[in-house]
């Protein structure tokens, strides 16, 4: 394919025994296969691993294309100087045109019609020292296809000195090639490869185990942005980049759909606003456990499986959060009389066992994938490390810490949030009641005060 080295001599496919039957991983001996190759002189070796899913070629992969053909090259050797300076980053290859050279003719168009010599004759006499005149074609009785009949010249008689002695026929006699036609040496181009109907070349790279590639290519990305690089060259990341930022994209729709799916849903069921937005709420929390839980244990974030088990984390923590809602809202119809902070208690006491039902069934069932254990329960067998649990590690732990981290903030969050529209209410209505009595008292007319006296009698009293 695309990501095969123009200079590759040959291939070898290893492949190893089962997980359990060794003692080394993957990675262990591939990194001893490096090793053991590495005194070789004169050839280069690239250790890959077979890759899961469509093949993206190596890790970093550059592209460069611009109009003006004679900058690229020389952009292209600064960033490979700069790739191979780069810790961690290995492997590293261009799709430049090896070094060789090839022989043009150019031909004399004056002299050669002052001759009575054309082009077309000059590439048929040249034909008969490379590969050939055609002039017919024949079918093999035990074969479906045809082969071409050609005319050339003997191969001893072939060759750059024969181009010197060849003689074109004209219509004034054999005249010597060599009176018009001059042979000139140039840099040899073997394969011309395009994208998008652009010629582009390519700088690939692997990077190390340990090493996230989305780091070496964000360095790459900065230090191309620091540099006076010509504007008329376009610098393309591919591979496996692009291919994230795809998926990073397919799943961001497809949460954002699932999310103005279940909010409309939610809407037709509990005929609330606030209530469905509550439950929305909890998937963002659900969220922030999955981001949470990767800072703990290290790990990047997996376009793909990380992704997706965001996605799947959303309808378990939206059951959840309907199981409470619609209890309380039940509660509320059946005991009107009771307060909104008791309908929220009692809720509370009566979903708690089938929430932690649900996650615990739900953690505990992953968590031995999560661990990287493949239990093989027909062989009595349980393997750490295996390659049939590798893949889905990310899936499985982003489920967990997310739902362990949504569900414990669910019981607390969502009675909270509950009970705060009716606690906005009491303070809105306490704090109208004090301004409406301070208005009141404001407005209320002054009166004069009542002095009342004693009735006067004569005499002592």
């Amino acid at each position: 394919g695309s990501s095969v080295a123009t200079d590759l001599i040959g291939r070898m496919f290893v492949e190893f025994h089962e997980q359990q039957n060794r003692e080394m991983t993957g990675n262990q001996i591939l990194e001893t296969l490096r090793q053991r190759t590495a005194h070789l002189a004169g050839v280069e070796i690239n250790v890959q691993p077979l890759q899961q899913g469509p093949p993206t070629g190596k890790d970093i992969q550059i592209e460069f294309s611009s109009r003006q053909w004679s900058l690229v090259e020389p952009t292209l050797l600064r960033v490979e100087e700069k790739l191979r300076s780069l810790d961690g980053v290995r492997d590293v290859d261009t799709t430049m045109p090896l070094p060789g050279v090839e022989w043009r003719l150019r031909v004399d168009r004056a002299k050669a019609a002052a001759l009575g010599a054309d082009v077309t004759t000059v590439g048929q006499a040249v034909q008969l020292v490379t590969n050939g005149i055609k002039v017919a074609e024949y079918r093999p009785d035990n074969s479906d296809d045809e082969v071409d009949i050609r005319i050339r010249y003997p191969s001893a008689e072939r060759g750059l000195e024969a181009l010197d002695a060849l003689q074109i026929p004209t219509a004034k006699g054999s005249i010597p090639a060599s009176s018009f036609v001059s042979v000139v040496p140039s840099q040899r181009t073997d394969t011309i490869e395009r994208f998008d109907g652009k010629r582009v070349l390519y700088v690939r790279a692997n990077v190390a185990p340990g090493i996230v590639v989305d780091q070496k290519v964000r360095e790459m990305q900065a230090w191309i942005e620091e540099q006076k690089i010509d504007p008329l060259v376009d610098v393309v990341f591919r591979g496996a980049n692009e291919e994230q930022n795809e998926s990073l994209a397919f799943v961001g729709r497809a949460f954002a759909l699932a999310l103005l799916l279940m909010f409309i849903m939610l809407i037709a069921q509990f005929n609330s606003f606030y209530q469905s937005v509550l439950i929305l709420v909890s998937i963002v929390m659900s969220t922030a456990g999955v981001l949470l839980g990767l800072i703990i244990t290290q790990e990047p974030f997996s376009a793909i499986l990380t992704g997706i088990g965001v996605v799947a984390l959303a309808g378990i923590i939206v059951h959840n959060n309907i199981v409470l809602i619609d209890t309380y809202n039940q509660l509320r119809r059946d005991m009107p009389h009771e307060s909104i902070h008791q309908s929220i208690v009692r809720t509370g006491a009566q979903r708690l066992r089938p929430v932690f039902l649900t996650v615990a069934t739900c953690v505990l069932g992953l968590i031995p994938m999560a661990l990287h254990l493949s239990i093989d329960l027909i062989n009595r067998e349980i393997i750490y490390g295996g390659t049939v649990t590798a893949f889905w590690v990310p899936l499985t732990r982003s489920i967990c810490f997310g739902l362990t981290f949504a569900t414990v903030l669910t019981l607390v969050v969502t009675p909270s949030m509950l009970a705060l529209p009716n606690r906005l209410r009491e303070i809105g209505g306490g704090l109208f009641t004090s301004v409406r009595n301070r208005v009141q008292h404001k407005s209320a007319p002054a009166t004069s005060p009542v002095v009342s006296t004693p009735d006067v009698q004569d005499g002592p009293l």
